[in-house]
């Protein structure tokens, strides 16, 4: 690399993490997950703008593929931070209302998504159809669970029965929806490749049968120490990049090596305090690499020339999105004795997209599946979606000095005729903010 290029690589870097702290802060200050405001950074900095005049003097066109290569690392760091703070165990204490939850906001998408799909394509011929409509679907019906998680904090909402539920449906959801696109991703590969797809099973069970003992065994250990060495960390970062390239070179994208390694990690007593300082300082990395990744995704978006058509798509791409989680979430809780009001703030939660969609719609648009213009208008869906839910919750919710008060109906134990159960009112006090910055 020339001079010139790492200068202009180390000042754009430094542009993009002061770019991103202030539209993060801004985003804060409105009421938004800082998210929103490093998302909506990276996408002025894009082609919509003065016809790409403004990326293309601040990130020269030479600097990009070193900047591609810096959000690659980010994106690793950031789907292994997520698949880290995985909570197996917040699914065994959510029931049947999670159960139904996740039905309901994940299949009734997918199947508005189906259709949404086959209205698409008359305007769209994409390499493989089938493939296509999948991605389509699973693209309206993700719902992110680290923003969510961020969301819920910030309302105070955290550690209680309802947002429990709304993690847990959001988790189920956000494996459903990578393990949908490992096999969309592996059904619209390069013929003469698919036969690699087939090694990620043996590779899984090595994973869990193999390494996870092995890993719990030496986290054991240096949780019993007293002490998390930089070799540790060293050790778990080296095996979350092998793992994404693993599954890159199987035929997967490497987001899902990253994130099946944190699900690897053991979740015991005796690595609980090894586990959360690889989460925190996994989480500094990316405070540095991920906002270089939403530059890089406002690359690809233009929305200047989408015209009256590529308008008529999007309010059908929002409408789809929007209505698919709402209604499914909404009647699949109802269904399962929650309150009106309780099932409207579990499907507004629900729509949450952010970064856990951009990502999904990066990996379709490697795929093919995805042209440029289709892109932009299903991350405007994102951006849209994740903004509009915090606005809608304090609607729904509203908000007292000191608490937040939700008149929700949990589903009472069974009671005999004569001592019928009351509805009681859940107090959801306000809580601490969590770990996660996402």
């Amino acid at each position: 690399m020339k001079e010139n290029l790492v200068s202009l690589l180390i000042l754009d870097l430094a542009l993009i993490i002061a770019l991103a702290k202030a539209a993060g802060r801004l985003a804060r200050a409105l009421g938004q997950p800082p998210v929103i405001g490093e998302i909506v950074a990276g996408l002025l900095l894009g082609p919509t703008l003065f016809g790409g005049a403004l990326s293309g003097t601040l990130v020269p066109v030479e600097v990009r593929p070193y900047l591609g290569a810096l959000a690659d690392v980010g994106l690793v760091l950031f789907m292994f931070a997520v698949g880290l703070e995985f909570d197996f165990e917040r699914l065994r204490g959510s029931g049947r209302m999670a159960g139904a939850a996740v039905a309901g906001a994940a299949l009734v998408p997918f199947a508005l998504g189906l259709g949404l799909g086959w209205y698409l394509l008359r305007t769209y011929e994409p390499p493989h159809r089938t493939a296509f409509l999948l991605f389509i679907g699973v693209a309206v019906s993700v719902t992110a669970f680290p923003v969510l998680a961020r969301i819920l904090s910030d309302r105070g909402m955290n550690g209680t029965w309802l947002g429990s539920v709304a993690l847990s449906t959001a988790a189920v959801c956000d494996l459903a929806a990578w393990s949908m696109l490992a096999g969309i991703q592996a059904l619209a590969g390069a013929s003469g490749h698919q036969w690699r797809v087939l090694l990620v099973v043996p590779y899984a069970a090595v994973l869990f049968l193999l390494v996870r003992p092995l890993l719990g065994r030496y986290l054991a250990g240096e949780g019993a120490a007293g002490s998390q060495p930089a070799g540790t960390f060293t050790l778990v970062l080296v095996g979350a990049l092998v793992s994404a390239g693993v599954t890159q070179w199987i035929g997967l994208h490497f987001v899902m090596g990253a994130f099946l390694f944190g699900l690897v990690v053991p979740r015991r007593e005796k690595t609980s305090a090894v586990r959360e300082e690889l989460l925190q300082r996994t989480q500094h990395m990316t405070v540095l690499l991920l906002p270089v990744y939403f530059v890089v995704a406002g690359f690809k978006v233009d929305l200047s020339d989408i015209g009256a058509d590529g308008l008529v798509q999007l309010a059908a791409i929002f409408l789809v999105a929007v209505t698919g989680k709402f209604a499914g979430t909404w009647f699949a809780a109802r269904s399962s004795g929650m309150s009106p009001r309780g099932s409207a703030v579990l499907a507004c939660l629900m729509n949450t997209r952010g970064l856990t969609e951009l990502i999904a719609l990066g990996i379709g648009m490697e795929a093919g599946l995805l042209d440029q213009r289709l892109y932009s208008l299903f991350v405007v869906m994102a951006v849209a979606t994740t903004a509009m839910t915090g606005p809608v919750l304090r609607l729904l919710t509203g908000r007292g000095d000191q608490e937040l008060e939700l008149d929700f109906i949990v589903p009472p134990p069974r009671r005999s005729v004569e001592s019928p159960a009351p509805a009681r009112r859940t107090v959801l006090a306000r809580s601490e903010p969590p770990r996660t910055r996402w």
